[in-house]
């Protein structure tokens, strides 16, 4: 039955890439795959593989990686992606020795896979547990680990249909390095009790990633001596909060990265700033940057580096499908603001809890905590810091999953 849905599901994407461009790369981006193991793959070489569905996961097992490429150098990884919105933007990535896509988990490719791959180990990132592909890295004696992995009672392996059959799947997994102790008991509910409970990987990320910020004079020169609000992967949703409420602000200016940065995008915003002066980042010189009250940053790369010029900032996505990545602004010891579509996010749940982070659910709930944080020295400072106490003391998963697999 589950060989079946993969079959339907590698129609359903053909089909699909007739008009759709997305559907079109995950197609050919899986079906290429072989030629790219059979291109690089050295079999002189020891491999772990290391497999992120998409962009997040792989932000989650990236400090992992680092670190197994500073200490064992003579390992390589093999990095595999399902979603296109992962291998896309990291199929150049240099802290891999391969990238490619996953191909699909049929068993004949399943069998072609590991025909042209022998990996020493799989490391499947949060989620994602392939039937096919864990059956036969069990085969063959390949050991696997889920990391940062994250359980909840509604997943198909906890409900009854999926009790009696799908579950078993886990069986495969040699250790899970789970984030949450909840994620721990239901784990426990079905016999495994191959589990530790390590934290969230993305802190560590989060902590490197500030502790590398690039310098970026222009902001710098945008941001000196002003009050600053960052709206980080901003959706139509959350600006139709920020602006209003900015455009009613003297001496202060706004830093804008829009999720989406298209044309049509960007004029929407820039329409709605009507009043103010609005400089696209691409447009910014020495000589312009400092008179404007908004820089929208349309451009990517940078938002992780910008949050530091920022007081207060706003995680885009609350108001759609789900918020963006709230750690990436608390690690600069920030409080944030996010909507309402929160509940499957963890870390941002625990900043609200510790007064860090800010649930609004529309434009009167925004204005008032935006107006207080800005108004109140001590309720900013005291939500800052415990935005930073919070990344910084659940820091350190990393550590523990790489002495249980690499010390060798």
């Amino acid at each position: 039955m589950y060989t079946l849905a993969i079959y339907i599901y590698m129609l359903a994407v053909g089909l699909v890439s007739l008009f759709n461009k997305r559907a079109l790369m995950l197609g050919r981006g899986h079906m290429n795959a072989f030629k790219t193991l059979k291109k690089q793959f050295k079999p002189t070489d020891e491999y772990v593989w290391v497999h992120a569905a998409s962009l997040g996961e792989f932000e989650q097992g990236r400090p992992l990686m680092e670190r197994l490429k500073r200490e064992h150098p003579e390992l390589k990884i093999l990095l595999t992606f399902f979603s296109p919105s992962g291998y896309e933007v990291r199929k150049d990535w240099e802290g891999a020795d391969i990238v490619c896509y996953l191909p699909f988990d049929t068993p004949a490719q399943v069998h072609l896979f590991f025909h042209y791959f022998k990996p020493k180990m799989l490391i499947l990132i949060k989620y994602e547990f392939w039937q096919n592909y864990l059956k036969a890295c069990k085969k063959r004696g390949i050991p696997v680990y889920s990391v940062s992995s994250i359980f909840r009672p509604n997943q198909i392996f906890f409900r009854w249909y999926g009790r009696a059959g799908y579950n078993k799947v886990l069986n495969k997994v040699t250790h899970f390095f789970v984030q949450n102790e909840q994620s721990r008991e239901l784990l426990a509910s079905l016999g495994y009790d191959n589990v530790t409970v390590v934290g969230d990987t993305r802190f560590d990320r989060v902590i490197d990633i500030r502790k590398a910020a690039k310098p970026l004079p222009l902001v710098e020169a945008f941001a000196a001596n002003h009050r600053v609000f960052v709206a980080g992967s901003s959706w139509p949703g959350d600006e139709a909060l920020f602006i209003p409420w900015f455009k009613r602000q003297q001496g202060m200016k706004l830093i804008i990265a829009p999720h989406i940065i298209d044309e049509s995008h960007l004029h929407e915003i820039e329409t709605a700033l009507v009043g103010k002066k609005v400089l696209r980042y691409t447009d910014a010189t020495p000589d312009n940057v400092a008179e404007a009250d908004v820089l929208i940053v349309n451009c990517f790369g940078l938002l992780s580096s910008i949050y530091r010029y920022g007081q207060v900032a706003m995680v885009g996505g609350g108001f759609g499908h789900g918020i963006h990545n709230v750690p990436e602004a608390a690690v600069y010891g920030m409080p944030v603001i996010i909507g309402p579509n929160n509940n499957n996010f963890r870390e941002a749940r625990h900043l609200i809890d510790v007064g860090a982070c800010f649930e609004v659910h529309d434009s009167t709930e925004f204005d008032a905590i935006a107006d207080r944080l800005y108004s109140d020295h001590e309720f900013l400072q005291h939500a800052g810091e415990e935005a930073g106490s919070y990344i910084h003391g659940n820091a350190g998963a990393t550590d523990i999953i790489y002495k249980h697999i690499f010390d060798i």
